[in-house]
């Protein structure tokens, strides 16, 4: 699962998280029913909102959810999941880009994809995928021509890039690729007039995911000498964060322009969770302003006092390798020494099957933790690490003056 809104459950609430997850294994089932089984690893985040805008927009019928068989992802239980147009158009969508990532995996040698015959295969894959994607476009009413477009776009631009480009001349083609799928949820859903507002926050949603894609990779693209476009343009974090935060700004403008019969999941999803997407990514907490959240702040209780075992500009001190409460060594001398437990490591086949336990019963994403299948360590569940304590709705409105927007009630 990739995307850059990834909503935690607490702060959905049982309610929103159903319908949630009715649309992301909508997404799976779509992308199952249409293409095969191998086609559901392009399920993303991201993609579901296709499906979310769509069935916001229309009075919910009877045909809209449909019983799913039970699946290892939801602990072998069965669920109502979205169905329909809304759907399959964010299964076009995800194959269309998936099949492009492929291409553009493959064109830089990434991995596995520098060797011949893998690269081979991939290019199989993602041309497959992509004459798929167009297939069901095409059934409910979406040229995929303007996403292979901006793909082939972007390469050219990316090629030409360089200091003092405008970041936005490079985000361009994702700008143009979202805002195209956005607006067809409006036809989908019989409401022509939400097209131009829906296309606007499909634009700057298109650049919300490219900037912080680049802000993510960053560190990594100057490693590998892999191209981001912060690095190639000469554009500043701060200056990213600028953009990000307009971004947001337009995009809860448009959502409050947008005609919607039931807009409180697209609301949670596209005005708040968005907006946590780009603190976790700039590696801030609050809203970008004034220098909340600023990264290099001191926090609540004054920059740490210098010098002392606790100041964190000390280096850390060598580790010998002995037990310093052994046999009289420490502070208690005389104690019992003590011996750290083997590690209970598994073996492979046991390791796998406690992989799959791990994924039948959802623990890896719903436990607060788990044990390892093969380290046996103790780990945080996917679900875990989230600023639950900001769970109030209304609390996260408070800077960002959206509570009023698309009349949801939040």
């Amino acid at each position: 699962m990739f995307g850059i809104v990834r909503p935690c459950s607490h702060r959905l609430g049982e309610g929103l998280k159903t319908q949630w997850m009715a649309h992301l294994c909508g997404l799976c089932l779509a992308l199952r029913g249409d293409h095969g089984q191998f086609a559901r690893i392009v399920t993303n985040y991201d993609g579901l909102l296709i499906s979310v805008l769509t069935e916001a927009q229309v009075e919910r019928a009877g045909g809209a959810r449909r019983t799913a068989g039970p699946c290892p992802l939801r602990g072998m239980r069965t669920a109502s999941v979205a169905q329909g147009d809304g759907a399959r158009l964010a299964a076009a969508v995800s194959l269309v880009l998936a099949s492009a990532k492929v291409r553009d995996h493959v064109a830089d040698g990434d991995g596995l994809l520098a060797r011949g015959p893998v690269a081979l295969a991939a290019r199989r894959v993602a041309a497959s995928w992509g004459r798929a994607g167009a297939r069901t476009g095409s059934e409910v009413g979406f040229d995929t021509a303007v996403l292979v477009d901006a793909v082939d776009r972007q390469l050219g631009i990316e090629t030409l890039a360089g200091p003092g480009t405008p970041l936005l001349t490079v985000t361009e083609p994702t700008e143009s690729a979202t805002a195209a799928a956005f607006a067809h949820t409006a036809v989908l859903a019989g409401r022509p007039a939400n097209a131009a507002s829906l296309a606007e926050a499909g634009r700057l949603f298109g650049r919300l995911a490219h900037l912080l894609d680049a802000v993510e990779d960053r560190e990594t693209d100057a490693a590998s000498g892999a191209w981001n476009p912060l690095t190639a343009t000469g554009t500043p974090l701060t200056e990213a964060r600028r953009l990000a935060d307009d971004a947001l700004h337009g995009i809860r403008l448009a959502l409050r322009e947008t005609a919607f019969t039931d807009g409180r999941l697209a609301h949670v999803l596209l005005a708040h969770e968005l907006a946590r997407s780009v603190d976790r990514n700039f590696g801030t907490s609050g809203c970008g302003h004034g220098g909340h959240g600023d990264p290099g702040a001191d926090g609540a209780f004054g920059p740490p006092r210098q010098g002392g075992p606790y100041d964190p500009r000390q280096p850390p001190r060598p580790y010998d390798g002995r037990n310093p409460y052994a046999g009289g060594g420490g502070p208690f001398g005389g104690g019992p020494s003590f011996q750290p437990p083997g590690s209970g490591r598994r073996g492979l086949w046991a390791g796998c099957a406690a992989a799959i336990g791990l994924c039948c019963t959802c623990k890896v994403c719903c436990a607060d933790e788990f044990e390892g299948p093969w380290s046996r360590q103790r780990r945080e569940g996917w679900c875990g690490n989230c600023d639950c304590s900001c769970c109030d709705c209304c609390e996260a409105c408070e800077c960002c003056e959206c509570c009023s927007c698309c009349d949801c009630g939040l």
